[in-house]
């Protein structure tokens, strides 16, 4: 960074600053990864010149031959990963994209069905708080409150009783295997369009440790920065009976010209994301995620759902009578960042919430398998019970980067399986 230490050493610091961070916590954080090398390289590169509104070959500017093939690369490559009819690169984040996706297909007040935010879905699948919840008449399902599995015959009934024009499937904290297959049935039986936001689970579907919606739905919305290992950033995923009409609601409806640089860092993760490499990275993930949530289920914490399937999992604080900001906080003291929130049927506000969410992304980037997620449940255990000593966590957080010094955040990890 010679350049910008030179030029603004403030930003240079705060960014030397984010990187000690990284190499010496424990991210635990579902949503977020360590991108590799060649990723940093594209998205900093000289492609963040070039305005390029419009699509390959079809540019409102000139100069457009280099990012054409930079786009069309990442268009194919998306296409050819998930085995999809059509791919727009274009979207700047995962809420937009699901934004471009209703405005193609709903009109203002249109009905829609999506996952409760209090039981694991997002704030775009029509949360009140949220434009869709504004826009459009919204209602949402949930999990059995036994199990805390979604209720398949909940969302039936529900679909039936309000008949949506589209369905929404995803989720940013449900622990389980989604069945596309059934929402599939719901939405035939209603004749509702069916979109599916994989925002979370991408990397997992590209692995093939989740079983892809693509087969089933009409639309599939993803973010590239999770599990996916790419930059922040989105892409949708449509039939081809879909493709001018989702295009052209992306450009010239919601966004002007696209982010070049992003778009070609996104063609380099999903090169990545097609090799054996990640395939393995994707196993152990949930590997990891299992071997974690069971090491924390011994010591006696209560697990949303049981255990998990995928890259994360819920743990309700309940019976340890700590909430789940007070954990968040004492946690990323010792060193080991993660984040509250709520559980199904929870009693605590979104600010405190009961529960905190626990993923294994970024600790599997940098290396470590299930015995190194035992060491880990042991710190949590540690400083959760204890969770005013300030000494402990101190004392945590020195073990702890220690600990990270032998996983180095380096762009070879990701090669090392």
């Amino acid at each position: 960074m010679t350049a910008l230490m030179k030029m603004d050493p403030d930003i240079a610091g705060v960014i030397s600053g984010e990187e000690r961070r990284e190499a010496d916590k424990i991210i635990l954080i579902a949503s977020e990864n360590y991108v590799s090398q060649a990723v940093i390289e594209a998205q900093g590169s000289i492609l963040s010149n070039k305005y390029a509104e419009g699509y390959p070959s079809k540019r409102f500017y000139e100069g457009c031959e280099y990012v054409d093939e930079a786009e069309s690369l990442a268009i194919e490559r998306a296409k050819d990963l998930f085995k999809a009819e059509h791919c727009n690169v274009q979207p700047l984040s995962g809420t937009i994209a699901n934004l471009a996706v209703y405005l193609t297909m709903l009109k203002p007040g249109d009905t829609i069905l999506g996952m409760n935010l209090s039981h694991g879905g997002h704030l775009s699948h029509g949360a009140p708080a949220s434009f869709t919840g504004r826009i459009f008449q919204s209602y949402h399902y949930g999990v059995s409150r036994e199990t805390h599995l979604i209720d398949y015959d909940e969302v039936r009934t529900m679909a039936r009783s309000v008949k949506p024009r589209m369905i929404v499937v995803g989720a940013s904290s449900y622990s389980r295997i989604i069945d596309f297959g059934k929402f599939r049935e719901i939405a035939d039986e209603v004749g509702a369009l069916l979109m599916s936001d994989i925002a979370h689970i991408a990397g997992l579907v590209a692995a093939g440790v989740h079983p892809s919606p693509v087969p089933y739905v009409d639309f599939v919305t993803s973010t590239t920065h999770k599990t996916l290992r790419g930059p922040r950033g989105a892409f949708i995923l449509c039939r081809k009976e879909y493709a001018s009409k989702i295009d052209s609601t992306v450009f010239p409806g919601l966004q002007g010209g696209p982010f070049m640089n992003i778009i070609a860092a996104k063609a380099v993760c999903f090169k990545e994301a097609q090799t054996e490499q990640f395939r393995e990275y994707g196993k152990q993930i949930v590997r990891n995620a299992k071997a974690l949530c069971q090491a924390l289920k011994e010591k006696g914490y209560d697990i949303v759902t049981g255990s998990t399937d995928n890259h994360m999992f819920l743990v309700d604080l309940t019976n340890k009578g700590i909430t789940g900001r007070d954990a968040a906080h004492a946690l990323d003291r010792a060193g080991i960042t993660l984040n509250k929130n709520v559980i199904p049927f929870d009693t605590q506000s979104p600010y405190v919430t009961s529960g905190i969410r626990i993923g294994t992304p970024i600790v599997t980037t940098r290396g470590m398998r299930e015995r190194e997620m035992a060491q880990i449940a042991e710190w949590i255990d540690r400083v959760l019970s204890n969770v005013s000593d300030k000494s402990l966590q101190k004392q945590v957080a020195s073990e702890v980067k220690a600990f990270c010094t032998n996983y180095p955040i380096r762009p070879e990890i990701r090669n090392e399986g």
